[in-house]
């Protein structure tokens, strides 16, 4: 065989190959692969729905609303606070800590609402209005365990707030919060309401219920001002942020309506009126379990009776635990002082508890809070 016919076959080869890949197909002689499963798919081309159309609205949807008719609403009500307390370093020598948070006036005749927290020990109280007069704060009552406080200043004739319907509101409306944010001025934020009727644990033995949660942007010194309605109405009283790591978006308020009873036994007696079983408690944890060799794993442990209260009254003691209070069950104390509180005074209820191993019932009349010392 020539050169020329050694060439020409390679030539052919070579063709017969490349035509081979560029198909996918076996074309070589003797081959027994089968094609694969995916050469014999075939789809129906008939329209789905020749038909019909996908739906396209023209409609753009209603606006963002415009907070400026509520902020100007509701602004000349609101105040900034700021407080001067007396701290001591770690040579024990004095030095003045100063505070901003936020308020707002629910009396013309100068009661202003707040946050326990904003005022807390505090020395010196001075409220700054709308207007930039500025006044000190001459009567404060607070009640720390809803973290709401009530100031008086000595002005007249000061532009309100309205307290609105908390019940009222949907997960999804819109709300503002307005206050002395950074301790920079009367500032609003908006947002919506995310999440209603949300309890939150701020500290052992306190627990703030019926919260509002929103995303409106709430910063320190935003603290006692009002968060309102699209009507400019007082729906909550902002409180709590959630300050972790990326968390963000996540703020809570007092619902008016949780926080009303209070404000008005504040004003009219300085206090807040509950029904009190007269004891001090801790939620039953490992700790306590192994320290005292209690007989069950949850509840409240009482720290302390009060002489002469309900409690004293009923038989119970120091180191005993209540797990069950007028049929329910309490696991934590935070549940024994939700129920107390959902109670009315001198109402007679059933509490079981333990003392060592020894279950026992009682029936206890609840009675009236005494007045704070």
């Amino acid at each position: 065989m020539n050169s020329k016919k050694i060439k020409s076959i390679i030539i052919l080869l070579v063709l017969i190959i490349i035509f081979t890949l560029s198909t996918g197909c076996d074309l070589l002689p003797g081959s027994d692969t089968e094609p694969s499963s995916s050469d014999n798919v075939s789809y129906d081309t008939t329209p789905i729905d020749p038909q019909g159309s996908i739906p396209i609205s023209e409609n753009p949807g209603p606006a963002l609303p415009s907070i400026a008719d509520v902020v100007g609403q509701v602004k000349p009500s609101v105040v900034a606070i700021n407080t001067e307390i007396t701290s001591f370093d770690i040579f024990n020598r004095p030095y003045t800590q100063e505070g901003a948070g936020s308020g707002w006036i629910i009396r013309d005749d100068g009661i202003v609402i707040t946050n326990n927290h904003v005022v807390a020990g505090a020395e010196s109280i001075t409220v700054t209005l709308d207007d930039n007069r500025t006044f000190s704060a001459t009567k404060v009552f607070t009640d720390p365990l809803s973290d709401l406080a009530v100031l008086k200043i000595n002005a007249q004739d000061l532009p309100t707030a309205t307290v609105g319907n908390s019940s009222t509101l949907r997960v999804g409306d819109w709300v503002v919060a307005i206050g002395n944010s950074l301790g920079q001025g009367i500032r609003a934020t908006q947002g919506i309401v995310s999440r209603q009727e949300v309890s939150l644990e701020v500290d052992q033995g306190q627990t703030l219920y019926g919260l509002i949660e929103t995303d409106a942007a709430i910063n320190p010194g935003n603290s006692g001002g009002p968060l309102v309605n699209m009507s400019g109405e007082v729906i909550g009283i902002t409180s709590v942020k959630i300050a972790q790591v990326g968390v963000e978006g996540v703020g809570y308020g007092i619902s008016s309506n949780e926080a009303m009873p209070i404000i008005e036994d504040l004003i009219t007696t300085g206090y807040v009126v509950r029904p009190w079983l007269g004891v001090s408690l801790y939620t039953v944890d490992d700790y306590v379990i192994q320290r005292y060799d209690l007989a069950v794993d949850k509840g409240a442990f009482v720290v302390s009776v009060a002489s002469g209260s309900p409690s004293d009254k009923a038989g119970v003691k120091a180191g005993d635990v209540i797990t069950s209070f007028n049929s329910q069950e309490i696991t934590n104390l935070n549940e024994l002082i939700r129920a107390i509180h959902l109670s009315q005074v001198s109402q007679t209820v059933e509490i079981v508890f333990w003392h060592g191993n020894i279950k026992k019932s009682a029936s206890v009349t609840l009675a009236e809070s005494p007045p704070p010392s």
